[in-house]
């Protein structure tokens, strides 16, 4: 059998673009730059500003709503009042519903189940084959991200990709990902897992 004599420099990204269509795969995309994954279980995802919950109280068919997390991650439900629910579990979150609910039920069942996730956006930039925003339901690192974008181009510099991070007073910080080290499995420590808002950064390398 003839085997191709591929450039060695080629093989990231021929491993980049396996770990994407692997990806792929198994999580449901949507086509074009606001790529959505299949709706989670109120498992141990933590909710994000614009997910979309639905609360309901068992034989109580008047508490049963739909709730929109507002930007500053709060929610408001009937009896209750606001609830701080960004960064928490559902779980969490039908916990403090059914203690503030005792001092109108005796023992309120309350289910919290998760409807849309909008909030929990990543994003990749630059050299990746399909750059864009991506929706997770998961714990995403950073070369997933690279894998769900695609993998990288030819004309990317694998040395000098970076993930921007804000923090919450508004200050960025540039974290460097070292691609050779972790798709050669020699240093995974740059291989850090994504926080909701994280932008990863493929730049081009240069000519020379």
């Amino acid at each position: 059998m003839v085997r191709p004599n591929l450039p060695r420099s080629l093989f990231p990204r021929l491993i980049g673009l396996c770990l994407g269509l692997s990806v792929a795969a198994g999580l449901v995309m949507a086509p074009a730059t606001a790529q959505q994954l299949v709706t989670p279980t109120a498992g141990d995802y933590r909710l994000n500003p614009g997910d979309i919950i639905e609360i309901s109280v068992w034989k109580e068919p008047e508490l049963q709503r739909e709730v929109l997390l507002l930007p500053d991650g709060n929610i408001a439900f009937p009896l209750v009042g606001t609830v701080q629910a960004a960064g928490r579990t559902p779980s969490e979150i039908q916990t403090e519903v059914e203690e503030r609910l005792t001092r109108f039920f005796p023992e309120p069942v309350v289910t919290v189940s998760i409807l849309q996730v909008a909030g929990n956006k990543l994003y990749v930039t630059g050299q990746v084959n399909q750059p864009g925003q991506f929706t997770v339901d998961q714990p995403v690192d950073v070369l997933q991200a690279i894998a769900l974008a695609g993998g990288l181009t030819a004309f990317a510099d694998e040395d000098d990709i970076y993930v921007l991070r804000r923090a919450q007073d508004g200050t960025q910080s540039a974290i460097a990902f070292d691609y050779d080290d972790v798709t050669d499995g020699s240093d995974l420590s740059s291989n850090i897992v994504l926080q909701q808002g994280d932008v990863v950064v493929v730049p081009t390398a240069g000519l020379f």
